[in-house]
């Protein structure tokens, strides 16, 4: 049990006995103290007034005293107004410190064959073009969110649904076709994704075009969109694709695979992967077939142009068109189809879809269509909804060629890394190999962490620059101070200090504020898997890292001439480093041994 609910139950208590009130030991919340007064944890003491008949300053002495003499881990308080402010003993803080050494998994609850199983999507590209900066926010959410929902003891399934059929997939298919004279990842030296994403804006330019050149004859922009001769054969592309022609589906299949393989060499590189991934064009005629049902059930309409929409006006909202006149699907006719194949495939208790807030409307409908539908589940779906990322000068265009690719993102990141570490001397005596490894590591760190450690609900600007800084909240701070201890321990261990050896050290306030710090950390990673919040964990150890450098900068550790001094020291920084790596790596951020 934490310090904070020991306390709490200890202060219920003592309520009860002092005052005969029995109160809801969750109700109190210990907070830690302020730094300028004397105490751990601060209790505030003004809802027992009343019960009590006493002013504030004598219930906190009271209970106080009370804790004092009946709670193990209280050493003294002492009473500000109506606020408690509670003294633990040094010897609490050292059983804490031993029990984060001996567990190997601190901060992590283990899943068991009968925890809940939670499935997560995430990244959900479009075939049409590479991965950009709106995909890595997205990713990065997701996979750090799966792993700190396994980390909360959670069995979790990674999955994507990759929307690999529709219009805008026929738009690359035909501008491949007609403007890239039979162009191959190969031939160009491109990868394959970043060479269908060329034909999609090529599609669009050549569009434009048309649309312009309609208007000069006088027509309006609209009557230009509907008769320009391209996209009637994009449109008729589409048709022959659900027709199935033999042509047509060898050319998508052959596109496709070039935008998986680009796809895989990307998540690579970022550390990501998926336990199962779907397709739309695997998945829309089952959703189809649920709507067809619903359909004769009644619980669905159908319109005099064949259309099917679903009536929402009585829980709020409007009506939803689920199939065209025309038969064909739309994106929430798909969702209920890969629904449905997941909730097949595995004994779901919990479905999180990481998906961006402009689709909070999207999430809302299919929560109530999948619950009409006869989903047991679908009142239960999460929709995490995040926060665009944009750039300082702005929003992103895929159609216009103005997004930010992934890819290029991440080779600039890693040079940039390597520039910046280079000046600093931080990679002075390494191999060129270690050099390598050590910018490939802060480098990706530093967009990881930048773009994780805002509240995923906000939106959000990312500055390559600010990300690499070695200074304030950003990765490389953090990773350098990692491999700062590392160093120490290393030295530590060729000199051959026992860092176990510390009974009955007397711990100053620096060691216990660590100390007490370090304890807080399963409760951070339980309330960001509650929460949703991967950013409590960024923010968490960002906090314990600062306060590490403090404690480094005024405590002296390896030319301490205590030996147990030392090896208490030695203890809490082991115990820093573990965590700092813990909560990096539930973030999907590595840490480098030197730098």
């Amino acid at each position: 049990m934490s310090l904070d609910r020991t306390i709490a139950g200890a202060v219920a208590r003592a309520v009860d006995a002092l005052y005969g009130l029995k109160v809801d030991e969750a109700s109190i919340v210990p907070q830690a103290t302020r730094k300028e007064f004397e105490g751990n944890l601060t209790v505030m003491v003004f809802p027992f007034v009343k019960a009590a008949h006493k002013a504030p300053e004598a219930v906190g002495a009271e209970i106080g005293q009370w804790l004092v003499d009946n709670e193990p881990s209280v050493a003294g308080f002492n009473v500000v107004k109506g606020f408690l402010n509670i003294v633990i003993k040094s010897s609490h803080w050292t059983d804490v410190l031993r029990s984060i050494e001996n567990d190997p998994h601190f901060g992590i609850v283990e899943p068991t064959a009968d925890s809940p199983l939670v499935m997560v999507e995430y990244s959900s590209p479009n075939t049409n073009k590479p991965l950009h900066l709106g995909h890595l926010r997205n990713i990065l959410l997701g996979s750090s969110l799966s792993n700190i929902l396994a980390a909360c003891g959670n069995r979790v399934v990674k999955t994507n649904i990759v929307n690999d059929r529709g219009i805008h997939i026929c738009k690359s298919m035909l501008a491949w076709k007609k403007f890239f004279g039979g162009a191959t990842p190969e031939s160009t030296g491109k990868k394959g994704d970043h060479l269908v994403g060329d034909c999609y804006v090529a599609f669009d330019k050549h569009f434009k075009e048309e649309v312009k050149e309609l208007m000069a004859k006088g027509m309006t922009e609209d009557e230009a969109k509907a008769a320009s001769p391209l996209m009637a054969e994009a449109r008729e592309m589409l048709r022959l694709w659900e027709e199935g022609d033999p042509e047509v589906r060898a050319l998508w299949n052959k596109m496709n695979g070039w935008v998986y393989a680009g796809f895989d060499e990307s998540y690579r590189r970022m550390g990501v992967g998926f336990d199962k991934i779907y397709y739309e064009s695997q998945t829309y005629l089952d959703g189809k077939a649920k709507v067809l049902e619903g359909l004769e059930k009644g619980l669905l309409y159908r319109r005099d142009d064949g259309s099917v929409w679903a009536d929402l006006t009585g829980e709020g909202l409007d009506h939803k068109l689920l199939l065209r006149s025309d038969g064909t699907s739309v994106y929430m006719t798909q969702d209920i189809g890969t629904a449905k194949q997941r909730f097949d495939d595995y004994a779901i208790d919990r479905m999180v879809y990481v998906v961006g807030n402009e689709q909070n409307y999207h999430f809302q409908v299919l929560s109530i269509l999948l619950d009409r539908l006869g989903f047991k589940w679908g009142k239960d779906l999460v929709h995490f909804s995040y926060g665009m990322v944009e750039l300082p000068e702005g929003k992103m265009k895929s159609r216009e060629g103005t997004v930010v690719d992934a890819d290029d993102l991440m080779a600039e990141m890693v040079n940039t890394a390597r520039e910046v570490s280079n000046e600093l001397g931080k990679l002075d005596g390494l191999s060129q190999q270690e050099i390598d490894d050590i910018a490939e590591t802060v480098g990706l760190g530093a967009l990881k962490y930048f773009l994780l450690k805002v509240d995923p609900r906000k939106n959000m600007t990312f500055n390559p620059k600010e990300s690499i800084d070695f200074n304030g909240n950003t990765g490389p701070f953090i990773q350098y101070t990692y491999a700062r201890i590392r160093s120490v321990l290393r030295r530590a261990a060729e000199a051959g200090l026992d860092k176990t050896n510390y009974c009955g050290c007397q711990l100053n306030e620096k060691e216990e504020t660590l100390i007490q710090h370090l304890a807080d950390f399963p409760e951070v990673v339980q309330a960001a898997g509650r929460e949703y919040s991967p950013s409590k964990i960024a923010n968490y150890v960002y906090a314990l890292v600062k306060e590490y450098n403090q404690f480094y900068h005024d405590c002296s550790i390896l030319r301490e001439e205590n030996p147990a001094v030392c090896c208490l020291r030695l203890a809490i920084s082991d115990a820093v480093a573990r965590t700092v790596r813990t909560g990096m790596g539930l973030l999907g951020i590595s840490v480098p041994e030197r730098m």
